[in-house]
């Protein structure tokens, strides 16, 4: 066969195409990737959300996969292609000025989301995040729903936990502010109840823990601590105000293991986030003794029961009084029997 110009140009048209099936249109006609263990269908609302992150550029800041390397995030599942299935576009995202969302779902409350979305200051003081407010309640809710479902059945346990203990909370809430610390207390682990500040409250240690407390707690328990700041009108159950805690030291006397569970711990249900991941032991107890000081007037660092003090502290006597009682503790009326809940009752849904 003679080579013409139209011979060569229709076989070099032929080799691409051919090509081009192989490489591309193959692959997607006969590759399926299996779905993850947590992966579920999207609802339509979560959709919505979808749509609005990608048209927003949310993912700019925040990626939506967790690697190998992540362990210092506290990673406990690594992102898997199963995950993505069905996401059209699946925008993972390359930066990380914002945290990675791809396991979110329930790490906070939806009163939480809505604070954050309108002023992401009023949750994070020091958050560079732009206000959404824009987008009105309609498309928050919808963004925040996206987000609620970033880690499939596994978001959905969380979320269904928050709801769940939002519920309890509330009700503690609405019991009065004294039923509501009792209810607080009995659900730290008893060691924790009675166990003081290990660290001294020397002023050094009271401006960190003054830093801590701008950089993280201000504005939902406001400069004064009474749980009035600018987050708080988003927000059910409302911030807890410290001077309460006045008429409820344990015999009168310990409070720091109380502040430094529920930082660390977080109290679930409520805007109240856990900080173990962010603030490393020595900060909680500093921002503990601050809250004790500047907002009940009385820490119990440096009382027994003590261990070997550490190596670089100074001498230091604690001269704080504790408050002379103002009413006799009350009684919580909410039945013991709610207190706890294994999470293997609470039920979950795929429409978080």
């Amino acid at each position: 066969m003679k080579m013409t110009p139209a011979l060569l140009v229709v076989g070099s048209l032929l080799v691409f195409w051919c090509s081009v099936f192989v490489a591309v249109f193959l692959p997607a006609l006969t590759l399926q990737e299996p779905k993850s263990e947590i992966w579920r269908e999207s609802t339509d609302l979560e959709q919505t959300g979808h749509d609005l992150y990608v048209a927003n550029g949310c993912s700019y800041c925040h990626s939506l996969f967790i690697r190998t390397v992540d362990w210092d995030l506290g990673a406990s599942r690594i992102a898997e292609a199963g995950d993505y299935v069905g996401q059209t576009p699946a925008i993972l995202g390359t930066e990380r000025t914002g945290p990675d969302l791809s396991q979110e779902g329930g790490e906070h409350p939806d009163d939480w989301h809505l604070a954050h979305f309108m002023n992401p200051r009023t949750t994070r003081p020091l958050s560079l995040m732009p206000s959404w407010e824009f987008l009105g309640s309609n498309r928050i809710a919808a963004l925040t729903a996206y987000v609620q479902g970033q880690g499939g059945k596994d978001a959905d346990l969380r979320v269904a936990r928050q709801r769940k203990w939002k519920k309890e909370s509330a009700a503690a809430v609405d019991s009065g502010p004294d039923a509501n610390v009792e209810w607080l207390h009995a659900n730290i682990p008893a060691v924790w109840r009675e166990m003081p500040n290990p660290y001294p409250a020397t002023p050094a240690d009271l401006e960190r823990g003054k830093k801590i407390y701008q950089g993280f707690c201000i504005n939902c328990h406001g400069p004064v601590g009474d749980g009035k700041g600018p987050a708080a009108r988003y927000l059910k159950p409302e911030p807890l105000n410290f001077t309460t805690l006045r008429r409820h030291l344990v015999n009168n006397k310990y409070i720091g293991g109380i502040f430094y569970y529920q930082v660390m711990n977080g109290i679930t249900g409520t805007a109240m986030p856990y900080f173990k991941r962010e603030l490393e032991s020595e900060k909680i107890w500093d921002v503990s003794n601050y809250l004790a000081v500047e907002f009940l007037g009385y820490t119990d660092a440096g009382l027994e029961p003590r261990g070997i003090p550490a190596a670089y502290e100074n001498a230091w006597t604690n001269t704080y009084q504790a408050p002379k009682l103002e009413v006799s503790n009350p009684k919580s009326q909410i039945p013991s029997s709610k207190l706890q809940t294994p999470d293997s009752q609470i039920e979950t849904s795929s429409h978080p």
